[in-house]
């Protein structure tokens, strides 16, 4: 990668996660969550993977984890899917299954460029603009977060 287009890329990355950080955590309406929570398990249902829980297990990069799809199978870490706006675990769950497959179908990896293009894979797929909204949020901000910061931020939906 160029120094010019590597420090362009860290200084999205640091610009996003630092929006992500100062913000206030979202209101999300009951009807969004709802119609969010509908839309993922309709995902769900046409994932065609098996996917396994895990407390542990986690990809070391995508091409890891493409091997595991291609096997039919997709391990799923806890850490990933601590979101307060699924009222069930599960949603969050479901949610990290279908990203990771988007990254798959989208052969991308975990940079920030990756995120954005799995991110827009799905928008197209969302079923209204507060859900595109959650998924950026989610998708983009909290991976350029990770990013920036070497860990995993504290989990909330932010719209900018």
């Amino acid at each position: 990668m160029a120094p010019i287009k590597a420090n362009t890329i860290a200084s999205q990355v640091a610009t996003l996660a630092k929006l992500y950080l100062k913000s206030q955590p979202a209101e999300i309406s009951e009807t969004t969550i709802s119609q969010l929570c509908d839309w993922l398990m309709e995902e769900f249902q046409q994932l065609p993977l098996n996917l396994q829980f895990s407390d542990y297990m986690r990809y070391a990069n995508a091409e890891e984890m493409f091997v595991d799809i291609e096997r039919g199978q997709l391990w799923v870490s806890a850490e990933s899917y601590d979101s307060t706006v699924y009222p069930n675990p599960i949603y969050g769950f479901i949610f990290q299954g279908m990203h990771d497959y988007d990254h798959y179908l989208t052969n991308t990896d975990f940079s920030l460029e990756g995120e954005i293009m799995a991110y827009n894979f799905a928008a197209k797929r969302a079923p209204s603009l507060n859900v595109q909204k959650i998924l950026y949020s989610e998708i983009v901000l909290r991976s350029a977060t990770y990013l920036y910061q070497g860990h995993p931020a504290d989990p909330k939906i932010a719209f900018l």
